[in-house]
């Protein structure tokens, strides 16, 4: 019985691509590790910029500055 933690910061994440993120991880599991996707549990923890931190600096300090997470 597989448990997927995904730690994320927290932006704005709607509840439909929680649900996306949610089913495309349960499908690779299942795919991957032949897992019964009913019996595999995913949890999104959602952490705050300040309590993050990356290169030294706070996320919320290099938003600040101009530090993006989206794609380019």
């Amino acid at each position: 019985m597989p448990f997927i933690t995904i730690d994320v910061l927290r932006e704005d994440i709607s509840r439909e691509k929680k649900q996306e993120l949610i089913q495309k991880v349960s499908e690779v599991i299942t795919i991957v590790l032949n897992k019964d996707p009913h019996l595999t549990h995913i949890i999104i923890n959602e952490i705050d910029n300040d309590n993050w931190g990356y290169a030294g600096e706070q996320v919320s300090v290099l938003k600040e500055q101009g530090f993006s997470t989206e794609k380019k």
